[in-house]
């Protein structure tokens, strides 16, 4: 196995946006007299895009277009002002992408956040390292797990899939992996557990950042 390259998933692998998140949402359905819910329930929302968030947030019977998109531009709005308050990199992430770039591999990320939001908080506080692409969602379509996005980013890179690995928290991200023809790596300290990363196809599992030089 040779890789040139790694694909990072953002929210929860490279950063932990998880309080900046919750505390956008919960606000907005506060504004809306709607129950608000804790960091272990935003845990299971998070890994579909903000939109979904939103809508899975929102009580059983306003789950529907109208509430979902009203909430949700609401929401967006008070995230984009908030999206760095307490958003912080993992420990060991540092470490990674400075021994990743010291041995010449190339780096992108590939998340399911709004594209603006992946740049902005990329930009804030992942200045340091050059990602060949930063790539947010555009098009609902294309959202993870459909690989057509990270297919694109293969392209770009000028790495063939299989010299790739794609690394993230969550199922989808794993199964992102899989249907573009990439290796899996899952991460034991983003917002969801070992039992999810392995159903999904996980070739990999990281419990600290620096356990994939290990494998490299």
């Amino acid at each position: 196995m040779i890789i040139k390259g790694v694909i990072f998933d953002l929210d929860g692998t490279l950063v932990d946006s998880l309080e900046d998140l919750a505390d956008a949402t919960n606000t907005v359905l506060q504004q809306h007299g709607f129950p608000t819910h804790n960091l272990k329930a935003y845990r299971g929302f998070i890994g579909h895009g903000v939109e979904r968030l939103v809508r899975e947030a929102l009580p059983e019977k306003y789950q529907n277009e109208e509430w979902t998109t009203r909430c949700f531009d609401s929401m967006l709005e008070l995230y984009s002002e908030n999206c760095i308050n307490k958003t912080k990199k993992y420990d060991g992430i540092s470490d990674l992408l400075d021994e990743l770039t010291s041995r010449k591999l190339k780096l992108a990320i590939f998340s399911n956040k709004v594209d603006e939001l992946t740049n902005k908080i990329v930009k804030a506080l992942l200045p340091k390292w050059d990602f060949e692409v930063i790539a947010g969602l555009k098009v609902e379509a294309h959202k993870k797990p459909n690989p057509i996005e990270a297919l694109k980013i293969s392209e770009k890179m000028d790495i063939p899939v299989e010299n790739l690995f794609f690394i993230g928290d969550t199922g989808v991200d794993m199964q992102t992996a899989n249907n573009a023809g990439m290796h899996a790596v899952g991460v034991l300290w983003g917002f969801r557990a070992k039992e999810e990363l392995n159903l999904n196809g996980a070739k990999y599992l990281l419990e600290h950042p620096m356990d994939l030089i290990k494998i490299l």
